[in-house]
């Protein structure tokens, strides 16, 4: 048999409700609750459900509502943050702030402010206070150093002894000895022109003059001959290079990836900065998957959004012939976890792509594209160290039947 009981405990006029259940294992299970409404004040909850909340703040003083007011929970973050506090500054403004008096006024206060005397005067050269001694090498450090000591010989001991110091900065720069000399002193060693004048173990690299290089020439390829000549399936057309031409029109870039589709002889498609967006690049990736002859292709720096980026990848599943791909730099720098998570699948299922060029902000997005395109890049190696083997054996044994018969 179970029995449940209620009882009511009443402390500062609210009623606290404790249940105690008890619970006998029978044949015949009954339940027996006893229910009475909960009351806060001596009064039921549910009768100050109509109450107006708004009536009755305005039956209080100002001091009540003061009061009131500072009965609030610090960790409430619907309320701002000068509310949850207990600070309140009441004292009258004393006038109009005037920034430039009181910027003189603290600098005033600055200069006449009379500097904390030193307890003990500075003297150059002499050190204050107590000077930080380093401890002594554990001894099996010292046996270690002790044993690396090497014999270089009578010859090579009198030559070192003999070296300048520029002639010493040259073999330590060509011994690859990069800390232990400044960048000047490097170059100076690999170009063969002679240590700078005044520049030892201790000298310090000053910074040099920058080279000023001519402004690059803007790029004078042709769009529409381009067109004609992808569309004309041109042999000697192997790469393309539309980069930072911003005047190709939508119509033309129909063309061009309408001719893309059926060319066998194009490579290299380079179209950074120029102005496509989500409908033309949807086009590209339709020519994607009817064209076999494309390994490289750089879409950067354009308005291309997230999700056509994913379909852009997509279709490099159908022929599996596009060796890198680059598409950073778009209208919208963060993909986030959905779109990273379904390139990172594409990726996965790729088994030509070598290089991807796409910002991904996720760890476990990164981790995983690299691991499959070095996977990748393994596969062709181990393929091509094959094929190597296969040719010279082939090789070796053409010359052997040459020379039995």
């Amino acid at each position: 048999m179970a029995e449940t009981y209620e009882e009511y405990e009443e402390t500062h006029h609210v009623t606290r409700k404790t249940t105690f259940k008890i619970e006998e294992t029978s044949s015949s299970t009954t339940t027996k609750t006893i229910t009475t409404p909960a009351k806060l004040y001596g009064k039921d909850v549910g009768a100050y459900d109509d109450i107006d909340v708004d009536e009755l703040l305005a039956q209080l003083s100002p001091e009540e509502i003061s009061m009131l007011a500072k009965e609030v929970d610090p960790d409430d973050s619907f309320l701002p943050p000068s509310q949850r506090t207990n600070y309140e500054c009441e004292k009258a403004p004393t006038g109009p702030l005037d920034r430039k008096k009181l910027i003189d006024h603290i600098n005033k206060q600055a200069l006449e402010t009379p500097d904390r005397p030193e307890l003990e005067p500075f003297v150059p050269g002499v050190v204050r206070g107590k000077k930080w001694i380093p401890p002594p090498p554990a001894a099996k450090l010292q046996a270690a150093d002790e044993q690396i000591a090497i014999d270089l010989g009578d010859e090579y001991e009198q030559a070192l002894t003999d070296a300048t110091q520029e002639e010493i900065i040259d073999l330590a720069a060509i011994l690859g000895f990069h800390s232990m000399m400044n960048q000047d002193q490097y170059h100076a060693s690999l170009l063969n022109k002679g240590q700078p004048v005044g520049l030892g173990w201790d000298g310090i690299t000053k910074s040099a003059i920058p080279k000023i290089f001519p402004a690059e020439a803007p790029n004078a390829t042709d769009p529409e001959e381009t067109i004609q000549r992808i569309k004309s399936d041109d042999s000697k057309l192997v790469e393309v290079n539309l980069n930072n031409i911003k005047t190709i029109s939508d119509e033309q870039f129909d063309k061009l990836f309408e001719a893309l589709k059926s060319n066998t002889h194009l490579e290299v498609l380079s179209l950074t900065n120029v102005g496509l967006t989500d409908r033309t690049a949807l086009m590209l990736a339709a020519a994607l998957e009817q064209n076999h002859a494309l390994r490289v292709l750089n879409v950067e720096t354009n308005f291309i959004s997230p999700t056509v980026i994913v379909t852009l990848v997509k279709s490099l599943l159908t022929q599996m012939t596009i060796e890198e791909f680059r598409a950073s730099n778009q209208r919208s720098q963060v993909f986030g976890n959905k779109i990273e998570m379904e390139i990172t699948e594409l990726v996965e299922k790729n088994t030509t792509l070598l290089r991807l060029g796409l910002h991904l902000e996720f760890n476990d997005a990164r981790h995983r594209v690299a691991a499959h395109l070095q996977r990748n890049i393994d596969r062709i190696r181990k393929n091509l160290s094959q094929r190597l083997q296969f040719r010279f054996f082939q090789n070796m044994h053409r010359k052997q039947t040459a020379m039995v018969q």
